[in-house]
């Protein structure tokens, strides 16, 4: 439903109040700080109004109001005058180093500037493999390098039956290197699976141990999302202030799973979102928002990026933080 005028502003004042000092708003205070010219009845038949429509409600301690999510949903879409944030001062803090420490930068900055959580998910890993190495550690252990096409590069730990000496870990490589590199590990499974009875069986064996340890590598997504910052939601009495609330905060920290699914989503827009407690099944608490971004390299988006805090928070200063921040990780990404 459309709000006229007075209902917009007396609500934009009574958001801007709460969030500024945690309490109900009464009708004396709204006469005050609105700017409008009404009686106090005028004010209080149109606060009425605003709580049938479900966009405040009255605790029952008090006569004042507070925002509802959809009252703090409304507020940020068509309310909110974002504050102008210092671009070049933001930018001289996003220090450019390799990619994952300049996103790992990012997170620390969207806490420092925030003063809540801030989040990063980095770029998916790409599945498929550019080469593989074999390194004997000792008897029956090798250590698998696995060198994606970017760069990146992870280890496994592999434990065989049998042990191999270095030639034959040389040739096993230069075998799947030759035959297999720029495929996916679920491609390789495939097709040494028909060519298997052509190898000797322990050559075949550790090929087959290299591509179920390669394929876990490349799926394991627990480096994904950089977070940092989270201790700053203890001193946030809303997110804090009793056991249930600590542990569902902790429980999300710690799982990740419900919170990368919520970046996932936000990367599929553009520009900045808004997920509001109470509102979005995404967000595993009423009393926590978070705002988020995706952020590119050369034009194609490969992340998100956000600020985690409570309902109540000063979103004309979260959301140009976040968005500047975006910006500047999609720059520095593209000019590694």
């Amino acid at each position: 439903m459309q709000l006229d005028t007075r209902a917009q502003t007396l609500l934009k004042a009574l958001v801007e109040r709460y969030i500024a000092d945690g309490l109900p708003v009464g009708s004396r205070a709204l006469s005050k700080i609105s700017g409008l010219d009404l009686s106090p009845a005028t004010i209080r038949n149109i606060m009425a109004d605003l709580e049938e429509l479900g966009y405040v409600a009255s605790p029952h301690t008090s006569a004042g109001r507070i925002p509802t999510p959809r009252g703090y949903r409304i507020f940020v879409d068509t309310l909110l005058t974002v504050k102008h944030l210092d671009e070049p001062m933001v930018e001289s803090r996003l220090r450019l180093q390799t990619p994952q420490r300049t996103i790992a930068n990012a997170a620390q900055m969207l806490s420092s500037l925030s003063q809540f959580a801030g989040v990063v998910l980095s770029p998916r890993r790409e599945s498929v493999f550019q080469q593989i190495e074999f390194l004997r550690l000792s008897e029956k252990r090798i250590l698998l390098v696995i060198v994606a096409p970017g760069g990146d590069v992870q280890n496994r730990l592999l434990l065989t039956e049998a042990d191999y000496t270095p030639a034959q870990l040389v040739q096993s490589a230069n075998y799947i290197n030759q035959n297999y590199g720029g495929l996916s590990f679920d491609a390789v499974r495939v097709r040494l699976q028909g060519e298997l009875r052509q190898l000797r069986d322990d050559m075949g064996s550790l090929m087959q141990a290299a591509v179920e340890a390669g394929s876990e590598a490349m799926a394991d997504h627990s480096d994904d999302m950089v977070i940092s910052g989270e201790r700053n939601l203890l001193s946030v009495s809303d997110l804090s202030s009793n056991m249930s609330s600590l542990r569902q905060m902790f429980d999300m920290f710690e799982q990740k799973t419900g919170l990368m699914q919520l970046l996932d989503v936000s990367s599929k827009a553009t520009g900045v979102q808004i997920f509001i407690g109470g509102e979005s099944n995404l967000v595993p608490m009423d009393e926590m928002s978070v705002v988020t971004a995706p952020y590119e390299v050369n034009g194609k988006i490969v992340g998100t990026l956000g600020v985690i805090g409570p309902t109540r928070m000063a979103y004309e200063r979260v959301i140009p933080i976040v968005d500047i921040t975006a910006k500047l990780l999609s720059n520095a990404l593209s000019h590694h």
